[in-house]
């Protein structure tokens, strides 16, 4: 919790503040795992932990696109302050393609995964390039739909997944 909120001040130092906030929620899968199960079979956690890192540095880079003047105004750091608008989107999609890679391997490293959860990644795949469709350096006024609306589709797909999955185990 002290590394997650320490994020609100990482802009003052660093443009790294997106990474600093995936990083900090990669942590909760990884510790959820170690106090359910031990430090065993950490590849499950792990690929979780680094989707989440890149999915997350993904869309706050995309979200901080709007803050981008101000922050350079204020001598706040941020990728899309260094970077610009352009360059920014364009780091963000790299981290959602990583993500996207990441949590596809959670699929193949996890015994209890199988097709639903590959097929559904296929789907967060598609909709993560959306969010990229979304959102251009000349017209970021659906930002907030791709940051927002998109993001909770794809959490509530993940989870979905996941528990269809559980279903399908138990039956």
């Amino acid at each position: 919790l002290i590394f997650l909120g320490a994020y609100s001040l990482t802009k003052r130092f660093t443009s790294l503040a997106h990474f600093w906030l995936g990083i900090s929620l990669a942590f909760a899968p990884v510790a959820a795992w170690i106090a359910v199960r031990g430090m065993v079979e950490m590849e499950t956690p792990v690929l979780l932990g680094l989707g989440v890192l890149f999915w997350v540095a993904g869309f706050d880079i995309l979200y901080a696109c709007q803050d981008a003047e101000f922050d350079k105004k204020v001598g706040l750091h941020s990728i899309p302050a260094t970077l610009g608008v352009r360059g920014a989107l364009r780091l963000a999609a790299f981290c959602h393609a990583v993500a996207f890679a990441f949590l596809l391997g959670v699929g193949f490293v996890c015994p209890d995964l199988g097709w639903v959860y590959r097929v559904t990644m296929l789907g967060v795949g598609t909709l993560l390039a959306y969010q990229h469709w979304l959102v251009r350096p000349d017209d970021l006024t659906r930002v907030n739909q791709a940051f927002f609306h998109v993001n909770a589709v794809i959490s509530v797909a993940v989870l979905g997944a996941v528990l269809v999955e559980i279903a399908l185990r138990r039956a």
